[in-house]
């Protein structure tokens, strides 16, 4: 019986013993925690405490302007003291310099000179405007050095006017040499476009112009083949004296002979595998 009871006693010796072990450790990591992370206060200050703005705060627009300040800058401020001794900010006035704006300064007071407004280029005079070339398709030739598109009818310029039904002597015979000249000015055209320098302001069915088709002036190679007349003190008649000593258009015989040596055509196209057009003759 004894014994039980000593052993019963040790028993709960033993658990009070570890009890008191596991509070001891408890607050010993309750302190240690305490000790690792404060605990932060916030604390609010009393708005009493804070000092009013200042009166000139709130009369800026009060501020004049000081032009002749040596404090110079927007919103600059020299440093101050008042009678407490705290460091305060003194708002300086503003300057304003003409070249800070790009301005030279200088002010003229010379009155505005009035300019007459510019005539828009729609409604200039016609006759001032300078016309370019004008491009004319499909060319039919009516004769040699006479040029047909649709309505108008173009005179080249620098030779005499041909007629297509001029005849030439040659050998003691007589032959269309003007239907002829007609026929070799139509294979050179062979209804390209050209180029022609048309009267400005000219609105007639007819006209008198200088044509090129690409790039060869028409007039010169009419002349220098012999099937047009130059004008008298034109630069081309050096051309027809040579076409004269080589007997050719005009001034030789009649292409058609074939007991003379056929006529020949300058065809800018020989080569290219065009067909070549046959004489209306």
């Amino acid at each position: 019986m004894r014994q039980q009871i000593y052993t019963l006693a040790g028993g709960i010796a033993a658990i009070a013993l570890f009890t008191g072990i596991l509070y001891a450790g408890a607050g010993a990591i309750r302190d240690r925690e305490s000790a690792a992370a404060p605990e932060l206060v916030l604390e609010t200050p009393d708005m009493s405490d804070l000092e009013p703005p200042p009166d000139q705060a709130e009369e800026d627009n009060d501020v004049p302007l000081d032009l002749g300040s040596s404090g110079g800058g927007v919103g600059g401020g020299a440093p101050a003291s008042d009678p407490n001794g705290n460091s305060t900010t003194e708002t300086s006035a503003l300057a304003v310099e003409p070249q800070q704006f790009g301005g030279s300064g200088a002010v003229t007071s010379a009155p505005l000179e009035r300019i007459e407004p510019q005539t828009p280029s729609s409604k200039q005079d016609p006759k001032q405007a300078k016309a370019g070339p004008t491009v004319l398709y499909r060319p039919v030739a009516i004769a040699a050095g006479v040029i047909q598109f649709d309505k108008l009818t173009v005179q080249i310029d620098g030779i005499e006017p041909e007629q297509a039904d001029r005849t030439c002597e040659s050998a003691g015979k007589s032959w269309p040499c003007g239907a002829v000249a007609r026929t070799a000015f139509r294979n050179f055209l062979r209804a390209r476009a050209l180029s022609c320098d048309l009267p400005e302001g000219n609105a007639g069915p007819s006209a008198t112009a200088s044509c090129t088709l690409g790039g060869q002036d028409l007039a010169t190679w009419l002349v220098e083949n012999g099937w047009a007349m130059p004008l008298a003190g034109s630069s081309l008649e050096k051309h027809a004296d040579a076409a004269r000593k080589a007997k050719l258009g005009f001034y030789g015989d009649d292409p058609r002979d074939l007991n003379h040596t056929p006529m020949t055509f300058d065809d800018p196209t020989v080569g290219t595998g065009m067909d070549a057009l046959q004489p209306d003759l």
